[in-house]
């Protein structure tokens, strides 16, 4: 038995924060209900790739849960969404602030019919303050709390995150957590709460070090200029020669002494405090001297946190992520064709069984 059998979730988000965050939810057991507009559905179900015209983003996001079809402004189907109000433990919904109460799905008004419901409000800026109300998506989030300008590489060419950090770390993981924690302080009060999840608060924990160094020194540290944005040699990125990278973390100092060896970094560089950007030269030109199948076998090994930078099916194909069962879990597109699922962080002994297909949700 999961964790969470037995508990009943509805689900009013769309595209990525909220749909992960109850995918999370039914992985462990929960029963999810998915509410879509008439029509179109969740906007992701309209994103490439698509095979049979269903997207496979889609599916990836919102296996295993219901799906049911309702105007959200129409009293006939308001009706319909009775029965699940009533009986939901759990309700998750991404809309900007206000805008569930002017449908008369507020948390005051669900509350008073459901005290227990765990009410999940998803916003970019939060329920409150000055931009409570503003668009926004990843980009914006990041760039607007400081975290873009730690790292987005040359001026000339600035490079775009390829995770979306506040939409998964801002939004569903902060989500789903916080719901666990809602749902122990019901057990103990039987009283439910209204969760306010900010995707913008939530990312400052993602840069602890450089608030950190502004705390110390009275500002934050430029565009890759922090230990572990790529200001030092000890947590670089280094081009080798057949143009590879070298992924490059070893901080503490016995792995720093083991990467000094494989390099055989001159005894006057290896302070690397005396003079760092010396350095980091030497480090670069030593490293572009040569393949990355030079160094692959130079570290291999070696205690000393280097990696070659390899692409997703290189990482996928990997015999520890094959062992450890990244891709166990299978899904079913509309014809029938089984493709990987999601690999999601739980535990093994909150999962499902490795059998089973759990297909994505057709718009009812």
């Amino acid at each position: 038995m999961r964790p969470l059998e037995g508990l009943r979730v509805l689900d009013f988000s769309t595209l990525l924060p909220g749909p992960l965050a109850s995918l999370l939810l039914a992985e462990a057991g929960a029963e999810v209900v998915k509410i879509e507009r008439p029509g179109s559905g969740d906007e992701m179900r309209l994103f490439e790739p698509r095979v049979d015209g269903e997207s496979l983003l889609f599916a990836l996001l919102n296996r295993g849960k219901q799906s049911l079809s309702l105007d959200l402004k129409s009293a006939a189907d308001r009706a319909r969404l009775q029965p699940y109000l009533d009986k939901a433990d759990i309700l998750i919904e991404q809309f900007r602030p206000g805008v569930m109460a002017k449908l008369g799905l507020g948390f005051e008004t669900l509350s008073a019919l459901n005290p227990g419901l765990i009410y999940c409000s998803i916003t970019g800026y939060g329920q409150d303050g000055p931009k409570a109300q503003q668009a926004g998506h990843d980009l914006n989030y990041i760039a607007d709390t400081g975290l873009l300008a730690l790292s987005y590489g040359p001026d000339e060419r600035p490079v775009v995150p390829p995770a979306l950090m506040a939409d998964i770390a801002g939004g569903a993981y902060p989500a789903f957590m916080n719901i666990l924690l809602a749902l122990e302080a019901r057990r103990r009060s039987g009283a439910g709460l209204h969760l306010d999840i900010s995707m913008t608060d939530n990312l400052f924990p993602l840069a602890w070090s450089a608030l950190g160094q502004r705390a110390a020194r009275g500002a934050p540290p430029g565009n890759g200029a922090d230990l572990l944005s790529g200001g030092t040699a000890r947590y670089h990125l280094y081009p080798t020669r057949d143009g590879r990278i070298v992924a490059a973390a070893p901080i503490e100092d016995r792995f720093w002494a083991a990467f000094c060896d494989v390099l055989d970094l001159a005894p006057e560089l290896r302070d690397d405090r005396h003079r760092p950007e010396a350095t980091l030269a030497a480090v670069t030109a030593a490293i572009a001297g040569q393949p990355a199948s030079h160094w692959a076998e130079k570290f291999s090994g070696v205690d000393c946190c280097c990696s070659i930078v390899r692409d997703l099916d290189a990482a996928l194909a990997d015999p520890h992520f094959q062992a450890r069962g990244i891709q166990r879990f299978k899904l079913k597109d509309a014809g029938g064709r089984v493709w990987p699922a999601l690999p999601l962080p739980l535990a093994p002994a909150f999962r499902g069984s490795s059998e089973e297909i759990l297909p994505s949700p057709p718009l009812e």
